[in-house]
């Protein structure tokens, strides 16, 4: 019950509900992921940084994560030590490499390297957040992840809003007010402590007993962690393409901010997918809202693909839009039903080599995306992100076969 007591006498813990407050220090620590993409004009000017630089540096961040994550799930780390104690060091490490890049480094290797700790950093913070809320709130998981995952969307949609109000301040500071951020996570996460809805952790430096593999055996998590993969194919490629895909079908002629305002709109909009698919889990399920979700955002891609250049502006903003909105909507409930269905000991470490094998997916389909787009245009693009949620829909409905077979 360490985790009440820390939570009753935490201010932050006293004003917020712990969902809540969880879900805000994940905003404030993952505003560390994209902080660099907000500051890439000063970094044209300061590094000469071209728009390549600019990518690796994102890559350098996604590279980093996917280390820490597996780091964190293959050791057992993630549920060797108490799930807040590891997000506070996390945040406190990302802030401090966050402000060095904006201060210290000078050159694009460097800010690479900083970045790649950046990422490191981050494992900490996003798949431990997703526990934090499991410890905390095990009835309504689905919906708490919704209202986390809708933080990270607005995070990944913020460098957005900032090119597309022209703020004037030196890109250093930028980069500076997300170390700040992210050391508010750490206190707000510091004065909650952990929920009592997990097993104790074991003692010493055994860690867990079992592999974490072996959560890959159990049919239900192997059916949400393929349905999250294909959801994964397709979420970040989404997001590195939609500025290219508004300013190639000309959506957003007469709309505030120009590009720049509807990328934000487009992305920011998935926040609220989140939040409706979190409602609606209560009803009908996170199975029946994770399908639902993946099925309608490979509907978008397909439209997007078939009808694009047909389409008049408005129409073609609205179809991003409500793909925007879909996107993303499955995954807190792919992840809720993963931390349902694996051993109750194993679920921090499930969940970061979940989102570390979903991560290194994205690094394929970003790259693939990119290239097809620069070569064969938004009809192809569109097209290659189709196959995500097809093949995710599938695996899901053969994992969920393979039980039945078995129980039968």
């Amino acid at each position: 019950m360490a985790g009440r007591r820390q939570g009753a006498d935490g201010r932050g813990a006293r004003a917020l509900s712990p969902v809540a407050t969880i879900s805000l220090a994940q905003l404030f620590g993952t505003s560390l992921w994209f902080s660099a993409n907000s500051a890439a004009e000063g970094l044209a000017r300061d590094w000469g940084a071209s728009a390549a630089d600019i990518a690796l540096l994102t890559t350098a961040v996604q590279a980093g994560f996917i280390l820490g994550t597996l780091t964190l799930s293959l050791t057992g780390l993630a549920d060797r030590f108490r799930a807040s104690a590891i997000f506070v060091t996390c945040a406190l490490a990302g802030a401090a490499c966050n402000a060095a890049f904006a201060w210290w480094a000078g050159s694009v290797a460097q800010g690479a390297a900083l970045r790649l700790l950046v990422g490191l950093s981050l494992a900490g913070i996003y798949p431990i957040g997703m526990k934090l809320v499991v410890s905390w709130e095990p009835a309504r998981t689905g919906q708490a992840l919704a209202l986390l995952v809708a933080m990270l969307t607005l995070g990944t949609a913020l460098p957005h809003l900032l090119r597309a109000s022209g703020a004037g301040l030196d890109w250093r500071w930028i980069v500076t007010a997300s170390s700040l951020l992210a050391l508010l996570g750490a206190g707000m996460i510091r004065a909650l402590g952990d929920g009592p809805h997990l097993p104790p952790r074991r003692a010493g430096t055994g860690g867990p007993r079992r592999s974490v593999l072996g959560a890959f055996r159990v049919p239900q998590f192997r059916a949400a962690a393929t349905g999250y993969f294909g959801h994964m194919w397709e979420l970040y490629a989404f997001w590195t393409l939609v500025p290219l895909l508004v300013a190639a079908s000309g959506a957003a002629a007469g709309v505030p901010g120009g590009t720049a305002g509807l990328s934000f709109a487009i992305i920011g909009i998935g926040a609220a997918g989140c939040l409706l698919g979190g409602r609606l889990s209560r009803r009908f399920g996170s199975g029946a809202v994770a399908l639902t979700a993946l099925a309608l955002s490979g509907s978008c891609a397909a439209a997007f693909a078939l009808a694009w250049d047909a389409l008049p502006g408005p129409a073609v903003a609205l179809l991003l839009l409500l793909w925007g909105a879909a996107v993303v909507a499955d995954s807190p409930q792919f992840s809720a039903l993963s931390a349902a269905s694996c051993p109750r000991d194993l679920v921090g470490s499930a969940l970061a080599i979940q989102n570390a094998i979903g991560f290194a997916i994205t690094i394929l389909s970003i790259s693939a995306a990119a290239a097809v787009l620069e070569r064969l245009g938004p009809s192809a693009a569109a097209w290659l992100l189709v196959p995500g949620p097809a093949l995710g829909l599938a695996g899901y409905a053969a994992a969920r076969r393979g039980r039945h077979t078995r129980n039968d």
